[in-house]
């Protein structure tokens, strides 16, 4: 069995940071990519962040420049550090890493239960 569980949402000032965090844990063989997406009532989730094993992290063009994503394969961790928060930025972020359990090596997704964050004055 994967779990894949977030922390470190909250409630912040527009130009104010956060920084998600997302474990993994349980069978795991290799985790090939780790990423966050986004999402707010009646909008499709919408990826914020990606970085494929041994790759260059991908950002939606609305964040370049503010967030970070950085992995440690080692803890099978992805963080998102969010600077310069904006109103926009407010939206239930989930983590969601594709693992592959076993050395067959076929990945699977496993999301985590999501965060809210919420920027607001």
């Amino acid at each position: 069995q994967v779990q894949v569980v977030e922390s470190g949402g909250g409630l912040v000032h527009p130009g104010g940071s956060l920084r998600l965090s997302c474990a993994a844990s349980g069978t795991i063989f290799s985790i090939y990519v780790m990423s966050w997406y986004r999402q707010v009532p009646g909008k499709q989730r919408e990826m914020v962040a990606g970085v494929v094993n041994g790759g260059t992290p991908h950002y939606m063009e609305s964040v370049k420049d503010r967030f970070i994503i950085s992995r440690d394969n080692a803890k099978n961790t992805v963080d998102l550090q969010m600077n310069s928060l904006r109103l926009e930025d407010t939206a239930v972020y989930y983590c969601k890493m594709v693992i592959a359990p076993t050395s067959v090596g076929i990945g699977y997704d496993y999301w985590g239960q999501g965060t809210q964050v919420t920027v607001t004055s």
